[in-house]
């Protein structure tokens, strides 16, 4: 018997006769037997490559098989845009076998959530928010409401798991699965991580049963059509896209909202039919974009990064990527939208605006050649996030024991591994500033915390969680790009400035709760002499831009313009080798520090400098300058002294606007923040590497 074959009679039928299709793919048919014995999986495959039907075509089965009942299956979605896309699908597979599905989310109307109450469907499209709403309303029956779920979906997992949202996800599927009498079977689904099987671990810890990763078949880059071109310019870049590919669909990435309305604008002057898609547009927009779009032909729709999950855009034939993402794993979900038609090949045509971006997508290049993808970390130390989630289950429960809590969940991974001293300390804290009121083992909301997070029935305790820390830089209305917050730690030597876009620009202004950094043009150089700037890059991109830079070879893939700007851009680094780091005393009488460790692990290293060694220093991806013309040899002995996991510079500002702060110790605050701002590997990196002194005449 085939896998397909195990799939229900009925499910087969409309798989043949309603969809007529020919066969299932081969990823597809791996899936079924381990979806169908009730095992949890991740399972990973390239963007638009069909991975919800390779999970919910066999939970149709397991639905029909085992006669479940109520609402049976979560599908858990990041993003409202993707449970929009996904709604139609989903419903028409369960309409073909008798079932029902419907999505609840902030947009779902008041009419629909209750018709969806008093008559739940078979499958919920969902976020983990709306899934909290559900559990603490007094509205909600949730024990009737969640006593047959039997399974969550979540899809695109590598977006949750990065930050505090996976946190919460895994803690709110602890609260539904004691709700359904446990044995939850857990399913993720994802484009290729680095870590597949820590992110199996990390979504079913908890979890009884078997597990399974269904990886992707092996490819290779044969399989793909990279290309590097150096434009030097967004015009020219408009130009290029305007010429090449003409009668095919482009999807084009660009990495802020300015500069995706900036190439639309171009492209339409001269003629090409352009769309755009990005989170500052209205979703009735965003959504008819996507749709002219996926039923055009020539025609471009331009893009930020929302579009890399799995947002259907229909048959692409050409991706092109306006300088580079910031990581392997974003690049491949943004290629993986091709090569879907039978005998097509993945492409990506890489376009840089300038020398900065030339080196990062080169080096990115060189890194996706190796096989390296960057493995999705949690967060660290989620105290802030127990904490909420104390307070939620006290809604829940109309009181929560301040042991009992435990039951519900202990077992979330995140919180079974923080020390019993720390959660005990977070306790007595929320108690003592009234956030909790214990009355005789019993906790409820205090004086304090019924002021802060009881505004509009506990919205503010229940919305959206803290994203990493990254601030969009703005001058006046324009938007520039974005930094991490560590750029903007007040340093010894004077005022922020920041350089990006090619050009400086000081800080005027920093919004902490909006995360917006106001700046103005300045003449004063920015922390970077001519890299740098924006998200931070990895460890691993940097030393691939090393290699780069100190390499000779010129890639198959790069363009005639690009090998050319490319050997100019490496004689300017013509003392750099591929082993060490180099400390190079330059022409302006100041030290660079040359590391290429990643900007977390400079930040750390020049925090150490400034608070132990009084140097004047600032730092970026690749370098830490140092205001001095020679670093004293005592001061280089004992700088590769410093412990491998030295602390960075955090403010209070930083600190402050971590949510639900109010909630935790000061200490335990400030470990928090700082623990997930260091990078022990960038840092061992910069200090394990023999070092090279180079002056320039």
């Amino acid at each position: 018997m085939t896998a397909f074959e195990k799939l229900h009679p009925a499910l087969q039928h409309h798989i043949v006769n309603s969809l007529e299709w020919r066969s299932l793919r081969p990823f597809q048919e791996r899936c079924i037997e381990t979806i169908l014995a009730g095992n949890h999986a991740i399972v990973l495959a390239p963007t638009a490559g069909g991975k919800t039907e390779a999970a919910s075509f066999p939970i149709l089965s397991r639905m029909l098989s085992e006669d479940w009942s109520g609402l049976s299956v979560l599908y858990v979605c990041p993003i409202r845009a993707l449970l929009n896309n996904l709604i139609d699908r989903l419903r028409k597979y369960c309409e073909l076998v008798g079932r029902t599905a419907g999505v609840w989310h902030g947009d779902t109307s008041q009419s629909e959530k209750r018709r969806m109450l008093a008559e739940p469907p078979d499958l919920l499209l969902t976020t983990p928010e709306s899934i909290e709403v559900l559990l603490v309303s007094r509205k909600t029956e949730h024990a009737s409401l969640f006593a047959n779920t039997k399974a969550v979906v979540v899809d695109e997992i590598h977006a949750f798991a990065g930050d505090d949202r996976g946190w919460h996800l895994l803690s709110v599927l602890e609260r539904v699965s004691k709700l359904a009498g446990g044995g939850l079977q857990r399913i993720g689904l994802s484009a290729t991580v680095g870590n597949p099987a820590k992110l199996l671990s990390w979504l079913t810890n908890s979890s009884k049963g078997l597990r399974e990763l269904i990886l992707p078949e092996a490819s290779t880059q044969d399989d793909a059509e990279v290309q590097l071109d150096y434009v030097g310019s967004l015009g020219n870049a408009a130009t290029v896209i305007s010429r090449l590919h003409r009668g095919q669909k482009r999807l084009v990435f660009c990495d802020s909202r300015s500069r995706v309305e900036e190439l639309a604008n171009m492209l339409r002057q001269i003629g090409v039919g352009t769309y755009v898609s990005h989170s500052s547009l209205s979703a009735d927009e965003r959504h008819r974009a996507e749709s002219a779009f996926a039923a055009g032909n020539d025609c471009v729709i331009v893009a930020t990064s929302a579009l890399e999950l799995g947002i259907d855009v229909g048959d692409l034939d050409r991706v092109i990527q306006i300088d580079s993402p910031p990581t392997v794993s974003s690049f491949l979900q943004r290629m993986g939208r091709t090569g879907r038609r039978s005998g097509a090949k993945r492409n990506c045509l890489f376009l840089a605006t300038s020398s900065e971006s030339l080196i990062q997508a080169a080096g990115l290049i060189r890194l996706w050649e190796s096989g390296f993808v960057e493995p999705v970390e949690p967060p660290q130390r989620p105290l802030h996030i127990l904490a909420q989630q104390i307070m939620a289950l006290a809604l829940q429960e109309s009181g929560i024991g301040n042991t009992t809590w435990r039951d519900w969940i202990g077992s979330m991974p995140g919180f079974a591994d923080l020390d019993p001293d720390d959660i005990a300390a977070v306790l007595r804290h929320m108690v003592q500033e009234k956030i909790l009121w214990d009355e005789d083992g019993i906790l409820w909301f205090g004086k304090e915390g019924e002021k802060k997070f009881g505004r509009k029935n506990f919205m503010e305790l229940l919305s959206v969680f803290t994203s990493p820390p990254m601030f969009t830089v703005r001058c006046g209305r324009s938007e520039i790009g974005v930094v991490h917050q560590l750029s903007l730690m007040t340093r010894a030597d004077g005022p922020v400035v920041l350089s990006l876009g090619g050009r400086n620009w000081g800080v005027s202004h920093v919004d902490w709760r909006k995360h917006i950094v106001f700046v103005e043009p300045t003449t004063t150089k920015g922390r970077s002499r001519w890299l740098g700037g924006g998200e931070p890059l990895s460890v691993s991109l940097c030393q691939a831009i090393k290699s780069v830079l100190a390499g000779d070879s010129l890639d198959e893939c790069w363009s005639v313009r690009s090998k050319e700007k490319l050997e100019e851009i490496r004689d300017e680094f013509g003392w750099l080798d591929d082993v060490s780091t180099h400390i190079v005393t330059d022409l302006d009488g100041v030290t660079r520090w040359w590391t290429f460790a990643g900007y977390l692990a400079n930040s750390s290293i020049a925090n150490t400098l400034i608070t132990q060694f009084g140097i004047k220093a600032r730092c970026d991806d690749f370098v830490i300058t140092m205001m001095m013309t020679e670093v004293p040899q005592e001061i280089q002995t004992r700088i590769y002294s410093i412990s491998d996991c030295i602390e960075p510079d955090v403010s209070e500002e930083a600190v402050a606007e971590l949510k639900f702060v109010e909630c935790l110790p000061k200490r335990l605050a400030e470990q928090l923040v700082m623990s997930r701002c260091m990078d022990c590997k960038g840092v061992k990196v910069a200090l394990k590497a023999p070092q090279c002194h180079v002056r320039l005449q």
